[in-house]
This record gives structure tokens, sequence and C-alpha cells, in this order.
């Protein structure tokens, strides 16, 4: 069985507003919010406050696209880790406290509970940079593809939860493994029916050629029976920004 991670992975979807570029919505997240967030967390941590202990955001590519609501896609996803939920909802950016904020929709946090079924953190070094401040820094060379499942209304989420990671993360990660895929994690809602998605899959391949030949080569093992495919979002990356690793 897979051991969930210590903690909780609180997960920040992030769209641009109306009339702001992707383009410069990225500029602000890494240049000027980023940099606050991380200060921010240290600062909470030197003087013994909760503090999160990793900060990764992956950036989505553009074109994607929009969810079945008819939604603009989201342009990426912050991901902090706590040693526990953050159980206060916050909507974040109403009002503005950087540029950031000011080129992106409020948003709030979604807590899931993470499980790393397949590690492959050998393939995503953190490389601090130089000479500039060493965080946040950038890392590619990778096609990530990040599914966020929507559940069927009426969802026994416990057998869900139980059929996802005993019965469908063997049959991804066997897939996975036979196409060169690397790394591979589930992160399930911690309040499911309180938030839109049931969970998310994050499944990285050296190339696009990778999760091609995964679709192709996937057989369905029953999760179809708790999943609403009209109402879950596919999104891949190329692109993660590192914040606190």
């Amino acid at each position: 069985s897979v051991e969930a991670t210590a903690g909780a992975k609180m997960v920040y979807l992030i769209r641009r507003k109306v009339g702001a570029s992707r383009e410069e919505l990225v500029a602000h997240w890494f240049g000027n919010h980023m940099p606050g967030v991380i200060e921010g967390q240290q600062a909470q941590a030197a003087a013994g406050r909760r503090a999160a202990w990793r900060y990764i955001a992956t950036v989505f590519d553009a074109a994607e696209a929009a969810d079945a609501g008819g939604e603009r896609a989201w342009d990426g996803m912050a991901q902090l880790y706590w040693d526990e939920p953050l159980h206060r909802r916050v909507l974040h950016g109403d009002p503005p406290t950087d540029t950031f904020q000011e080129k992106a929709e409020p948003y709030v946090h979604w807590g899931t509970r993470e499980y790393v079924v397949m590690d492959g953190s050998d393939r995503l070094p953190v490389e601090p940079l130089t000479p500039n401040a060493p965080f946040p820094t950038t890392r590619s060379g990778f096609f990530k593809v990040s599914a966020l499942l929507k559940a069927r209304a009426g969802t026994d989420f416990e057998a869900l939860f139980a059929h996802w990671l005993e019965v469908h993360a063997p049959n991804v990660r066997s897939v996975m493994e036979s196409v060169g895929g690397f790394r591979y994690v589930v992160s399930h809602s911690l309040e499911p029916s309180e938030e839109p998605f049931a969970g998310m899959a994050e499944l990285y391949f050296r190339d696009a050629s990778g999760w091609a030949a995964y679709i192709e080569a996937f057989e369905a093992d029953g999760m179809e029976e708790w999943v609403d495919s009209e109402g879950t979002v596919v999104l891949t990356s190329g692109t993660e920004m590192i914040g606190i690793p």
C-alpha cells in the first residue's frame, strides 16, 4: 500500500483575470509574488509559527480546453505543504496585495492528502539560481499531466478513494512504467463533498509521446464508476516554479 505524505498539500488553482495576458500573469507570479510568499513562510518558521515547508507552482500550457462549465482554463496551480491542513478558508487577492494578485482572479485553497505512487524525484532536480537569489527557480525538461477529477453526484468517496489507491493506482503505475513515465502522484481531497474536485493525479513523462503512449495502452479498471468525465479537467505542463524545495 502507498503511504500518505506527512501533513497536507494545499492546492491553489490560478486563473488570470479577463484582460490580463498569460505571460504577464506568470511574470508577476514568479517575480513579484513568489518571493513574498517565500519570505513570509521563512519569517513564520523563524518565529516558531506554522509555515509551509514546500512551495511548488505548475505553469499550465497555454492551449488548453475550457472546463465543463465553459470557463477559461486554469493558468497554473500553486502547492504548499503544511504539517496540518489549513481549515480557515481565506479568499486571496480580494483586495490584491501584489501585482500578481491584480492579474489573477481571487483564489482559495483546496486541501488534499498526497500519495506518491512513483517518486521519480531524481528526474526533477532543483537548481538554485546564481547569481540571483537562489529561489524562486524553475525546472523543465518533462511533460506533466495534471488531471483534476470530478466525482459523479452521490459518490461514496470512501469507496472511490479505496479503489483509487488499491486498484487504479497500481494499474496506472504499471502502464506508466511500460511507456517510460517516471513520476505519479495522487492527491485526495480532504473535504471531497465541499470541493469542486474529488482529487488530482499528476503524471510525469519525458515528453508528450509518453502521454500519447499511455493513453493508447491504458485499460479501464472500474474507476469510471465514480468519475464524471465531462467535469474532469486535464491540463498539461512543461514548467514548474520552485519556491521552497
